[in-house]
């Protein structure tokens, strides 16, 4: 055992630092590569949640214009627009929030693939 292994190690061990290739990662680099695991883990967690948040946001302002719509009120369907627009927003935002996960997913597999080989 060297003096790498005596060091304190991550909340998250997925390997002994023994790669494929022959190669002995140091116990830094290893902390640093799973530190990063994780901090995907936690970005896409949060992404996940604010995901959730607009979708939730978008079933209040859909139940909104049904019950205006329903309504036949000539001012609750001028106030649909506004609601239809903001629910046209959130659609954007939780395309792009998807994109992001995407990226970060295939980062963190290729990152796990990498650590692997």
């Amino acid at each position: 055992m060297d003096h790498h292994d005596e060091k304190q190690p991550p909340p998250i061990r997925r390997s002994t630092g023994s790669a494929t290739s022959g190669k002995r990662k140091s116990s830094s680099t290893e902390e640093r590569e799973e530190e990063e695991e994780v901090w995907d883990y936690e970005s896409l967690n949060k992404n996940l949640q604010q995901v959730q948040f607009i979708l939730d946001r978008n079933r209040v302002l859909i139940q909104q214009v049904n019950q205006n719509h329903q309504s036949m009120l000539s001012q609750n369907m001028v106030n649909n627009i506004s609601l239809i627009q903001e629910i046209n927003s959130n659609i954007s935002k939780v395309v792009a929030l998807y994109s992001h996960l995407s990226n970060d997913f295939s980062s963190m597999v290729n990152l796990h693939n990498h650590n692997n080989n």
